[in-house]
């Protein structure tokens, strides 16, 4: 598969051919709805967390005698049956959300999002992209530029770099609906969260290298 490279005004300044072992690959639903599954299960902080009847604090004295009160037996003011006592089967943080996945799955479930992408035209290959400044303003009109060339490229991209380039993850990270990410860091979220994918043209030997390792061949 071929598609346009442009340059950062958004002129064509030729064309690439793309992996077809990473952008031609056949979707499959279940695979994919499994991996986003697992990921967002993986994600889980588990931060919430209620206290049993013995966290709470207080209900050491029993509220009255055993008998002869004609109220019903109490032990204690903290029983889950009581106002202000511990909570029966809430959410505790000590619980594990973690779910394993094949590395192999996991890779070609991400072949599959690149793929559907590409087929789309939502991957956008630029040659390259030189700041002076870290300026928001400067990737700003580079990216508008790109949106004039490339129709319906949405209001999300994700922006693909080859390697560490700090003035143009300081430009772009205050632009609602950009995320730079690195090559050898892609996740299959982020790619289906993003309308289109705008993709410097050294991260695909990069891609290539990352992930064909462990990628179904």
């Amino acid at each position: 598969m071929k598609v346009t490279v442009y340059n950062q005004k958004g002129e064509s300044v030729g064309d690439v051919e793309l992996n077809s072992k990473i952008f031609e690959v056949k979707p499959n639903r279940h695979l994919l709805a499994e991996v986003v599954r697992i990921l967002q299960a993986n994600a889980r902080q588990g931060s919430a967390h209620t206290k049993t009847r013995g966290e709470v604090r207080g209900g050491g004295k029993k509220p009255w005698k055993q008998k002869g009160t004609g109220r019903a037996r109490a032990g204690s003011t903290r029983s889950p049956i009581w106002r202000h006592g511990g909570i029966t089967f809430g959410p505790r943080s000590n619980r594990n959300w973690e779910l394993k996945i094949n590395k192999k799955a996991k890779t070609q479930a991400l072949f599959m999002s690149l793929s559907d992408k590409a087929a789309d035209n939502k991957f956008i290959v630029i040659d390259q992209i030189i700041l002076d400044q870290p300026k928001t303003k400067e990737i700003s009109k580079i990216l508008a530029g790109v949106k004039k060339a490339v129709k319906e490229s949405g209001k999300k991209q994700l922006l693909v770099m080859p390697k560490k380039d700090d003035k143009l993850a300081r430009s772009s990270r205050n632009l609602p609906g950009v995320s730079a990410v690195l090559a050898s860091g892609l996740n299959i979220l982020d790619v289906l969260k993003a309308d289109s994918i705008i993709v410097l043209k050294d991260s695909l030997p990069v891609i290539e290298k990352t992930y064909l390792k462990t990628g179904v061949k």
